[in-house]
């Protein structure tokens, strides 16, 4: 038996944790329901509950000991919300609007900069929504916002920002450029009109070439792209052709991710049964198609070419994502044993309410909304952060955070070598190729526990 195989955990009899029926038994069930839920976070922000008693921000941030912050900032407006979409976003186009939101987000960053100024921020990013939406004298805004108050250097830090088509404007885009934005983000889906009509998504496919023409007029480094297989309506030859539309555009970054619906999103999980569910071939078609423009794999969802990188010399950030200030409405922010938010809601009714409060609000410095992570769910978040990129856990970094052995706190990690998905070479545990394309059913897997009981028993509103 190989060290890849089995490395260094075997019983005491020398054979592998697991028979080989209940290895093929698990693999099995992983790989046959490949989309159960979309980890892109955990705790998931359906775990987050009252805070009681509230937690005060100024000692829980002088405690946290990244060494580098990530700022973020949420931006939670559309034009419109799309079929598939369950985030914290308000299908709200009026400037006024915007503009006394911003002034919120400014009050709230005086307030947190008192506490989160003692760190260098290595990564900035504006997210929502869609942060481009808003006028240009707001968008100026949160660049000084970043800068003036938050203290945030943009010669030493990854900026990415979020767009969409319809919003692009050359006066924005020279607010990007100005500030030294490292990745613009477009969130196109699809460049099939019935298909973008189909999660109701106002989108004209000439408005998406000329917002990409534009793009290439600044030659940002990092152009990301965002598609999503598994539409309405789609078919492999329609998704084929999304894609090759975007390589013609040749940007060094493509998000892919299949399509997950909600009870509480407007295209239903009954809509999407009625059609044959062609994911899993989308992705593998994908894989090979980008292979073949050399494109290099980092996670289910992120291929990027070699050339996807800033000019910047930037600081260093902990890949587990701790450290991280979320400024706005529906921002989460990240510690070490604490994570927070604003509350979260789906429905207009619900998230209009949220940000009437959140603009109302004088004070920002307590967190009243979220969970506090015991020891056992910061293994686990460590871990999944690691394992769900191509990059992998180190084992000797797991050791030295946890002073505990990964097998042993977690053996059931054996049926990921036993069955395939996974390998461990040179002490890096890490997903085999095959194994990433099941990234979701394999997060969905591995969260148990108190967590998982709460994400059930949560409602949304």
């Amino acid at each position: 038996m190989t060290s890849t195989q089995h490395p260094l955990h075997l019983r005491h009899d020398g054979r592998p944790p697991f028979p080989s029926e209940e290895v093929t038994q698990w693999k099995e069930r992983i790989t046959t329901y490949p989309y159960r839920n979309y980890l892109y976070s955990y705790p998931h922000k359906t775990a987050y509950r009252d805070l009681e008693p509230p937690v005060p921000l100024e000692p829980l941030w002088r405690e946290e000991p990244a060494e580098t912050f990530f700022l973020y900032m949420h931006i939670p407006f559309c034009g419109a919300r799309c079929g598939f979409c369950n985030l914290f976003t308000l299908p709200d186009k009026r400037a006024e609007v915007h503009t006394v939101y911003v002034d919120a987000l400014e009050r709230q960053a005086r307030q947190w900069a008192a506490f989160t100024g003692g760190k260098p921020f290595a990564r900035f990013a504006i997210g929502g929504g869609t942060p481009s939406l808003l006028e240009p004298v707001q968008l100026r805004r949160l660049f000084r916002i970043a800068e003036d108050i938050m203290g945030l250097d943009f010669s030493t830090a990854s900026l990415s920002v979020e767009t969409s088509p319809e919003t692009l404007s050359e006066e924005k885009l020279d607010i990007l450029k100005e500030h030294k934005v490292d990745r613009v983000s477009m969130g196109i889906q699809s460049f099939v009109a019935a298909e973008s009509a189909a999660i109701f998504r106002p989108q004209n496919p000439d408005t998406v070439y000329r917002a990409l023409e534009l793009l290439k007029q600044y030659d940002f480094p990092i152009l990301n792209l965002d598609l999503i297989y598994g539409l309405p309506g789609q078919t492999m030859e329609s998704w084929l052709f999304s894609l090759q539309q975007a390589m013609q555009h040749e940007p060094e970054e493509i998000f892919i991710y299949p399509l997950y619906t909600r009870d509480h999103t407007i295209v239903k999980p009954e809509d999407m049964r009625r059609q044959t569910d062609i994911r899993l071939e989308c992705y593998k078609a994908a894989q090979r198609v980008l292979a073949e423009y050399g494109y290099t794999q980092y996670s289910m969802r992120r291929f990027a070419k070699d050339t996807a990188r800033s000019g910047k010399t930037i600081l260093d950030y902990s890949c587990q994502e701790e450290g991280m200030v979320g400024l706005g409405c529906g921002a989460r922010s990240y510690t070490r044993n604490v994570h927070y938010a604003s509350r979260y809601g789906v429905s207009r009714k619900a998230t209009e309410s949220i940000i009437a409060d959140y603009v109302a609000a004088e004070r920002y410095d307590t967190a009243d909304y979220g969970i506090v992570l015991s020891l056992e769910e910061q293994k686990r978040r460590y871990i999944l952060k690691a394992v769900l990129h191509s990059e992998g856990l180190k084992l000797a970094d797991y050791s030295g955070r946890f002073t505990s052995s990964l097998w042993s706190d977690h053996p059931e990690l054996n049926l990921l070598l036993q069955s395939g998905l996974a390998l461990n070479e040179e002490g890096v545990f890490r997903l085999t190729p095959e194994g990433l394309g099941y990234s979701d059913s394999i997060g969905d897997w591995f969260i148990s526990g108190n967590i998982r009981e709460q994400m059930e028993r949560f409602v949304l509103p």
